[in-house]
Parts: structure tokens; C-alpha cells; sequence
């Protein structure tokens, strides 16, 4: 069989993949057809505006595609505080446009990989710092501190009732790229104060291939995709360090510090991974999946060998 084929419920083989992409000039996006490429799988880069039905329409008619991704969204330059002073440009995009894609795919048959955030989750009482109680895909949002995530989760709220809809949860999502400015640790690497918190994340490298395999398998509703378990800004930093600059050093302040040079609050919590692990046991934990995709492809330090 065709590995780069859908198959049908008996395990014959259907038409071969095309994928539609949106969110050419992201980061996510532009990894997309990367990966495409490197398995030999032919996509096409959406040329509509996502609140444009028309659009969307003309290029599901002119591409036939198999799948439609949505990697394109409104996050913010240079950080999520640009939503803050731009909210008619963040509902247009994220809710509007992620809505519109949705039903469009749904009239037409089509499966939607849609990427959206976990960063719509803080703990609290019965998920508590430290805890290792992490948020299930069936819980309620609780955290609306920014518009971006208030426009996140209320978005998500409304395309779960598409049953087209694949909903992958990103956290803090980090690749071997450490010249990415999305990627988060070339983010606190500029910083100059970090706050030291535990967070679920998503280590681009592992997971971003195993969207398409999801893809594949036809796989639909929300998902936490995060690696299992979390890890803390100054336990990534100390990694950084130790395997790629060992002259590097950081400074931390509290959540009230931060608050006062930031505009908007930012979302820490865990994510429970078990859905995701069990679809996919080969996932890899997010402290070990780091050391593999992100630091020992970056290691200039040679003692850093002997950590593992």
C-alpha cells in the first residue's frame, strides 16, 4: 500500500494524501510543508483569507484535498500583549476565520487539523502547582487573562461541535531551531528576567510529524498535545547551559514582577497527555524528548555528554 494513501474502514487503499495548508509564513505552517516533502506527501498552501468563505471554497474546489490544516492564527508580534490593542484583528483570524474553515470543511466532507493552544488553562484549587494533576480535554477553560487565549477558547468551544474537527492543544512550543524567535527557548534566552514555573509543552520536532500521522488515521476532537508531563523555565534554561552555552546565566522574578512589565497575564498549567500517549505510546516525556530533539542536536558543549 501506498504509505503516503488514506485507507478506507476496511484497510484498503483510498486516494492518495493531499494536504491544503494554511499559515503559509508561519513557523508551524512552513514546518508543515517541510514535513510534507519529507515524506512525499503533495500539499498545497491555501491562498484564501480564512474569514473569506468564498475563498476557502475556490481553493477546496481548485486543490481537492484530502485534509485541511489550519496552522495560520493571529498569536501576537512580538508577544501576545499585541492582542490586547488589536482585538478586531484577533477575532477576525482566530475566531471567525478558524470557524468559517471549519464549516466550510465540514460542508465538504473534510477532515480539519486545527493547531489551538492549552494556554487557555491556570492552575487553581483542584489542579494545583506541583501536583501532577494535569487538565483533561474534557474540562472547562478557566483561564481568559489575555484576549488572545479568551478568543482561543471560546473559539474551541463552538468547533467542538464539528465533528470534522481535529483540535491540537500547543503549549510553550519548542524546536532544535534555536534561531526560531516563536521557538520558547530562544524567547526566555532573550529575557531579561524569567519567572520559574512548571509547564506542560510541546517539543515541535516529536510532535508536529505525528499531527499528520493523526491525519492519516482520521483521528477527530480535542487533544492535549503536549509531551507528558511538565518542566520548569529554569530546568530548560539549566539544559541550555549545559549543553549548548555554558556561559549562559538568567535572572528569575515573581508573577507579580512580571505583571508590571507585561500587559496582558500569561497562562501556567499542566496538561494531562494520557489521550495522546495512548494513541501514541512512543511519545517521549518532555524532559527526555528535549535531550533528544533539542539539546544533543545543539550540543557544543563536550562535557555535556556526561550528563545522560
Amino acid at each position: 500500500m501506498d504509505a503516503t494513501a488514506t485507507t478506507t474502514a476496511n484497510g484498503s487503499a483510498a486516494q492518495p494524501l493531499k494536504f491544503l495548508i494554511y499559515g503559509r509564513t508561519g513557523w508551524i505552517g512552513g514546518l508543515l510543508g517541510k514535513l510534507c516533502e519529507a515524506q512525499n506527501i503533495d500539499y498545497v498552501y491555501g491562498s484564501g483569507r480564512l474569514e473569506n468563505r468564498v475563498s476557502l471554497e475556490a481553493d477546496i474546489e481548485e486543490v481537492r484535498p484530502t485534509h485541511v490544516f489550519n496552522a495560520a492564527g493571529v498569536l501576537g508580534v512580538p508577544t501576545v500583549d499585541w492582542c490586547e490593542s488589536h482585538k478586531v484583528e484577533t477575532i477576525r483570524t482566530n475566531v471567525i476565520g478558524t470557524l468559517t474553515l471549519a464549516d466550510v470543511c465540514m460542508e465538504k466532507g473534510l477532515l480539519l487539523i486545527y493547531y489551538s493552544t492549552g494556554c487557555i488553562y491556570e492552575y487553581d484549587s483542584t489542579h494545583p502547582l506541583g501536583s501532577g494533576l494535569g487538565y483533561v480535554e474534557e474540562d472547562p477553560t478557566n483561564f481568559a487573562g489575555s484576549f488572545y487565549s479568551k478568543t482561543k477558547a471560546m473559539v474551541e468551544e463552538l468547533v467542538k461541535k464539528y465533528e470534522n474537527v481535529c483540535t491540537l492543544r500547543g503549549r510553550m512550543p519548542i524546536s532544535s531551531d534555536l534561531s526560531q524567535p516563536n521557538n520558547f527557548i530562544t524567547k526566555i534566552t532573550r529575557y531579561e528576567k524569567v519567572v520559574n514555573i512548571p509547564n506542560s509543552m510541546t517539543i515541535v520536532d516529536e510532535l508536529l510529524p505525528i499531527s499528520i500521522e493523526m491525519a492519516k488515521r482520521n483521528l477527530t476532537g480535542i487533544w492535549n498535545f503536549t509531551n507528558p508531563g511538565v518542566v520548569t523555565h529554569n530546568e530548560v534554561l539549566e539544559m541550555y547551559r549545559d549543553y549548548v552555552d555554558p556561559s549562559f546565566t538568567w535572572n528569575n522574578f515573581s508573577l507579580d514582577e512580571q505583571a508590571k512589565v507585561i500587559i496582558a497575564p500569561r497562562s501556567n498549567c499542566e496538561l494531562d497527555a494520557t489521550k495522546l500517549k495512548r494513541e501514541f505510546p512512543q511519545i517521549l516525556s518532555i524532559k527526555d524528548s528535549l535531550i533528544k530533539y533539542v539539546f544533543h542536536p545543539n550540543r557544543n558543549n563536550p562535557a555535556a555528554s556526561t550528563i545522560l
